[in-house]
């Protein structure tokens, strides 16, 4: 069995600490990730990975998160004025700049700073991959304008934009835009000048744990491996958002229903092929939007995500994959 794994990693908030829990485990027991892909939380972790740090460094990036200051507020910085003015004039009540501005500083420290930084160069790739395919990272966001799943790099062309000139910070940002909670991000068409609205890739492809399988018809030379952090339907929504839990507001309930449905797609995790390389990580203890939880709470998170990966490796077995997913690399 190779040592080398594509990696995809779900969105879920503050849930992505289970995340780097189960990545840090899989990179202590010899695991290197040629490909990342992720969508919200996701996608911050995966920049980092992409960007070549390693197990210890990705604790010290994020042990240098403060986050508290996640949910930032617009002026006039008033809690609940400032988030009801800007959920009313700009789609989202927290602008995000704090995140976006550590994720920026962060990556610039390794080296990183537009897709041109980590451009993939392996001629055994899929001879199917395009150049705009070529790259170490893909970022998944939703343009709720088109009603489109955009995978970033690879789908800046529909705007007639280069992706070795966009900043890998823009897509990430976009990618954690949860809808209402965070300003969506705008992105414009070179040409034509059209602008689309970004949010959360959550939305309509939190966990594509097949993007990077091969379509050329060649067998797999490693796995793909998913780590999942939202729980499963039924019930997922109450686990989700806690702070939200308002039964006193029904369309607030109703809105977590909804964001729950979007989020977990119980018909596509229950494929074999699928549940063959999922790392389910059980992150019940904390909500998405959990940001002022203790350090208790959130070290608990991490070790969650430790043992969902030693569970995951006890019981993985190479060849069980190849022959699990056959279908996926001998038709595609």
């Amino acid at each position: 069995m190779s040592d080398k794994a594509d990696l995809v990693l779900e969105g879920g908030g503050i849930k992505g600490l289970g995340l780097l829990g189960a990545v840090t485990r899989l990179m202590e027991q010899g695991y290197t990730f040629p490909r990342v892909a992720g969508t919200s939380a996701g996608s911050i972790l995966a920049a980092f990975l992409a960007a070549g740090v390693d197990a210890a460094g990705i604790v010290k990036v994020m042990g240098r998160l403060d986050y508290s200051r996640v949910p930032d507020l617009a002026r006039p910085r008033i809690p609940f004025a400032s988030e009801a003015l800007s959920v009313l004039a700009e789609g989202g009540a927290h602008p995000g700049n704090y995140a976006y501005n550590w994720i920026r500083e962060e990556l610039s420290k390794l080296g990183v700073t537009t897709f041109a930084d980590l451009r993939l160069d392996d001629q055994g790739a899929d001879s199917n991959l395009r150049p705009n395919q070529r790259y170490k990272l893909v970022v998944m966001a939703t343009d709720i304008t088109q009603g489109r799943l955009l995978r970033l790099p690879w789908d800046y062309e529909l705007f007639d934009r280069d992706p070795d000139k966009e900043l890998v910070v823009d897509a990430v940002r976009a990618s954690m835009s949860i809808p209402l909670y965070f300003k969506p991000r705008k992105l414009r068409n070179e040409r034509t000048g059209e602008e689309s609205t970004l949010v959360d890739g959550g939305v309509l492809s939190g966990f594509p744990v097949e993007i990077f399988d091969r379509t050329d018809g060649k067998n797999p030379r490693w796995p793909t491996f998913g780590v999942k952090i939202i729980p499963a339907l039924p019930g997922a929504d109450a686990a989700l958002f806690p702070p939200f839990a308002l039964p006193t507001l029904p369309p607030l309930r109703q809105l977590e229903q909804v964001l729950a449905t979007a989020l977990v797609d119980q018909t596509y995790l229950d494929q074999p092929c699928v549940r063959r390389r999922i790392i389910d990580v059980d992150t019940r203890s904390i909500g998405i939007i959990e940001f002022n939880a203790s350090k208790d709470t959130r070290d608990g998170v991490i070790e969650k995500g430790r043992e969902a990966a030693d569970q995951f490796l006890a019981g993985w077995n190479w060849n069980a994959y190849k022959t699990e997913c056959s279908g996926v690399a001998d038709t595609q």
